[in-house]
């Protein structure tokens, strides 16, 4: 698997798994920006969800890892960037398509879905695939243009 330069983010009800997030990836030789929260006070999670998608899409990472309580939200929020495709995975099967067939560049978990042990399965099985581009291409530039 390639090393890539990833940004990670969560709110306070995604705070512990960030951790363990950014401690496998780490493990797994990224290079990990941890942008926050660090702290369990409240906080929103659009503001962590703008930031890391403005990373992205200004090109300063490859990748954002966001996590809340249910994922949903951060996807929304990220996904009003341009050219940022964020996807809430549950599971690795969806993590890997996420990839492969949508070219994905976010990826969104719920700390109040899965565990760390399969945050990291879902973490690895969405950076070990690439996107496979011919019929998908088109796709996902229809995704891109304007409606």
């Amino acid at each position: 698997m390639p090393s890539y330069s990833i940004v990670v983010a969560a709110d306070h009800a995604g705070l512990p798994l960030k951790e363990e997030a950014v401690a496998a990836l780490r493990e797994l030789g990224h290079t990990v920006e941890d942008i926050g929260t660090h702290d369990g006070a409240s906080v929103d999670y659009p503001d962590y969800a703008h930031r890391a998608a403005s990373m992205v899409e200004q090109g300063l990472h490859r990748f954002a890892v966001l996590i809340c309580g249910s994922g949903v939200g951060m996807a929304i929020a990220a996904n009003k960037h341009a050219g940022i495709r964020a996807v809430v995975c549950s599971e690795p099967y969806s993590a890997a398509m996420a990839r492969r067939h949508n070219d994905a560049n976010v990826l969104c978990m719920g700390a109040r879905v899965v565990g760390p042990g399969l945050a990291r399965e879902i973490i690895e099985a969405f950076l070990a695939q690439e996107f496979e581009g011919g019929r998908h291409t088109r796709r996902i530039d229809k995704l891109q243009a304007d409606s």
